[in-house]
């Protein structure tokens, strides 16, 4: 008997890519290792007696650079991170072994994106905007969902259009929209398992405040064990009007990190 999945994905099913492309000078958080990459051999510094030659590359980044998932043990407050597991006793030894994102299991799950410029009429929110709960839950409605347990919740800004400007993408003296603390705790009542947006911080940044006060994070990751994706690529996702669709992401399994870059998808059958 054909497994009930490969019939569907036989039948045909439509793919949007919701990851950046990794490229040296693309914006991030100052707060990370940038991307760099370089090919230490190109074809032609050595040959191969039958004429042959290869090429190959290396690459350095850090973890929460482009496209990327936090994991647990990415935030911590007054000292403990998610479970109540001490943070400075965690990290002796340089791997986070209980938090660490080869914890992060692989995600098929029920995807539901709440396009919140789409709901304002706009291509894109202002800097330093605070999406509300009126608003996520307008969104939902609006997209014909109602976000449960479980669910990957994918927030659109429009703030995403701005990734190929650079700094402005990074919102320093502009702010960047996104859920505040209310927000963060509406999505915890639901149970997500996920939760992520096109921004750099997920949340939202004040105008010239930076990454200074983060409290989605610290509901989310510290107090609920809900992972956040950041600097998705959500316009492709809205141009298709998807409110609700397959959500896969699997975590590079680097043993006991904070975070990984991610090349997250969208499914759905045709």
């Amino acid at each position: 008997m054909t497994d009930a999945l490969l019939g569907v994905v036989q039948q045909g099913v439509d793919v949007v890519d919701l990851g950046r492309q990794l490229r040296v000078g693309m914006p991030q958080s100052p707060n990370h290792p940038q991307f760099w990459h370089t090919l230490p051999r190109r074809h032609g510094d050595m040959k191969r007696a039958d004429g042959g030659s290869a090429a190959n590359d290396m690459i350095t980044m850090g973890t929460h650079v482009g496209t990327h998932i936090d994991a647990l043990a990415h935030v911590s407050h007054d000292g403990k991170m998610h479970g109540d597991v001490d943070a400075v006793e965690a990290g002796i030894g340089g791997k986070y072994v209980e938090l660490g994102v080869h914890t992060v299991t692989p995600m098929l799950r029920r995807g539901v994106l709440l396009d919140i410029a789409g709901l304002r009429g706009v291509d894109c929110l202002e800097g330093g905007y605070e999406i509300t709960v009126e608003d996520l839950e307008s969104a939902a409605k609006r997209a014909g969902v109602e976000v449960g347990e479980g669910d990957v919740v994918l927030i659109r800004s429009g703030w995403g259009t701005k990734f190929a400007e650079g700094a402005p993408y990074v919102g320093g003296p502009t702010g960047v929209p996104g859920i505040a603390e209310p927000g963060a705790q509406w999505l915890a009542e639901r149970r997500v398992h996920a939760a992520g947006a096109d921004t750099i911080a997920f949340e939202r940044l004040a105008p010239g405040g930076g990454h200074a006060l983060l409290p989605a994070h610290r509901v989310l990751l510290v107090e609920s064990g809900i992972y956040i994706i950041e600097a998705l690529d959500l316009e492709a996702l809205a141009g298709q009007g998807w409110g609700e669709f397959t959500f896969v992401l699997v975590p590079m399994n680097i043993f006991g990190a904070t975070g990984s870059p991610v090349r997250p998808l969208a499914v759905r059958a045709r």
